[in-house]
């Protein structure tokens, strides 16, 4: 349920909405299983005279036999959405023992913070339609205060063109501390353990509105102990209206001292519109990792905009 209040009083917009969330039972028939939560936000786009704001915060609390008192999460976030400057900051606790019998948790037992910031110009040179300088920070540490994730996102180039073509660069410092071994492809281990190390990112696309356009990424640097490989790379080919074609794939190579591996999942995807009311797309895909090959067939049509009917094949070799 939501409840919304618009208030307009000497051309300033504000709006406020609270929303409540509730469940019961358990899948598994665990007893006493129960859960509440609810969220307030506060947004306008008068700050200042013309600029977007939100203010957000929620919060739940569950309950279930056996389980320990540390049950509930709650979180609170700023946000600072516009053209020029688009600034972010977050956090959110979630108790040790917080594990909804309806839905899941990723990772309980921590404190979890994000600060995002992007400076967005529009220059007037070398046809650039808009710059994108990004600056995104999250770190995640136990309950304790002892660190447990970290994650630095630095784009100094990040370029859109009036054509729809982009080219970005990235550099990511990022830290794990592991407190259980982890495995990362089969037979290689990384040992418990801090680990840091620094990535990188090099990507161009060309813009969708062409017959043919593609994008090629590049991630190389540190990985744990070692270093890390990956090639990304995606095609989509229109030649006409009703058919488009599509190429996805991505290699990766690691070399590591716990062993090194090296995997490709290479994939086709071949859609047919045939009407605004019905859609036929085909996927197959294969991975060296598990050497499997796959199909997903998928029909879709809109009897009405109320109604729609799906009809999906699934094949795996």
């Amino acid at each position: 349920a939501r409840l919304g209040v618009v208030r307009v009083k000497q051309n300033v917009l504000a709006e406020s909405s609270m929303g409540v969330i509730a469940t019961a039972g358990d899948p598994r028939g665990r007893a006493g299983s129960w859960l509440i939560g609810g969220d307030a936000t506060y947004q306008t786009s008068r700050m200042g005279g013309d600029k977007n704001f939100l203010l957000g915060v929620w919060g739940i609390a569950m309950g279930r036999d056996g389980l320990g008192p540390d049950s509930s999460a709650y979180g609170v976030s700023l946000d600072y959405p516009n053209d020029l400057w688009d600034t972010s900051v977050k956090y959110w606790r979630v108790g040790r023992d917080f594990d909804p019998s309806l839905g899941f948790v990723a990772r309980p037992g921590v404190h979890a913070y994000t600060f995002n910031t992007e400076y967005k110009p529009r220059p007037d040179f070398w046809n650039i339609r808009q710059m994108f300088f990004e600056f995104r920070n999250s770190l995640v540490t136990d309950l304790g205060g002892q660190w447990e994730s970290y994650r630095v996102w630095v784009a100094p180039v990040n370029w859109r063109f009036e054509s729809g073509d982009r080219a970005e660069v990235n550099w990511v410092p990022t830290g794990e501390h592991l407190a259980a071994p982890f495995e990362v492809a089969p037979g290689v281990v990384i040992r418990p353990g801090s680990y840091h190390w620094t990535r990188y990112r090099l990507e161009a696309g060309s813009a969708s509105k062409r017959r043919f356009s593609a994008q090629l990424t590049w991630w190389f640097g540190g990985f744990y102990e070692g270093t890390l490989h990956q090639v990304i790379w995606t095609a989509a080919w229109n030649p006409a209206p009703l058919v488009t074609l599509e190429l996805t794939g991505e290699y990766d190579a690691g070399r590591l001292e716990a062993g090194d591996f090296d995997t490709t999942v290479a994939g086709a995807r071949v859609r047919l519109n045939l009407s605004p009311d019905l859609t036929i797309a085909s996927y197959v895909q294969y991975d060296t990792l598990s050497r499997s090959f796959g199909t997903n067939t998928r029909l879709r049509w809109t009897v009405s905009p109320a109604s729609d009917l799906f009809v999906i094949y699934n094949h795996n070799v």
